[in-house]
């Protein structure tokens, strides 16, 4: 582990102090690290539309809007090899959210939710995509898994 020392000034720090609360970490450190995490995988993810993902991808949508929810679904059922899971949920009367995780090629998953989240009707979509490498096939307990785990950029 390498350390290294930054310095903040009073308002920077004051508020910095303010997140580690809000957010529960145990010291600087740990929010140091998840904050320069999320800001390198950002980095990487902006830099690197090869290789694969895994990636939650929300939006609201009106479900009155013409023919909207079939045409969401008709998109989620032609990329259903990138679909994993989908959760729906009523907020009010008029709008729902829902939320599909997908895995497969970044490119792949970035078309899909730009062609979802285009869609006439819906608002407030947001991907949230994490690069990971394919694992290696391995061995557990005397059987050899044959399907391929993904693991988390670093």
């Amino acid at each position: 582990m390498e350390r290294f020392t930054i310095s903040l000034d009073e308002n920077l720090a004051t508020a910095f102090d303010a997140l580690i609360k809000e957010r529960r970490y145990a010291t600087r450190s740990e929010a140091v690290r998840d904050i320069l995490r999320s800001h390198l995988q950002q980095s990487t993810e902006k830099r690197d539309a090869k290789g694969v993902c895994v990636a939650n991808l929300s939006y609201v949508y009106n479900h009155h809007e013409r023919e909207l929810a079939e045409r969401l679904m008709s998109i989620q059922h032609a990329h259903h090899d990138l679909t994993v899971s989908t959760m729906h949920a009523h907020l009010d009367h008029d709008q729902c959210i829902e939320t599909v995780m997908l895995k497969g090629p970044v490119k792949r998953v970035r078309e899909f939710a730009e062609e979802i989240i285009a869609e006439r009707g819906v608002r407030h979509g947001l991907l949230n995509l994490i690069n990971v490498q394919l694992g290696t096939p391995h061995t557990h307990d005397g059987t050899t898994h044959r399907h391929r785990h993904f693991v988390p950029r670093h």
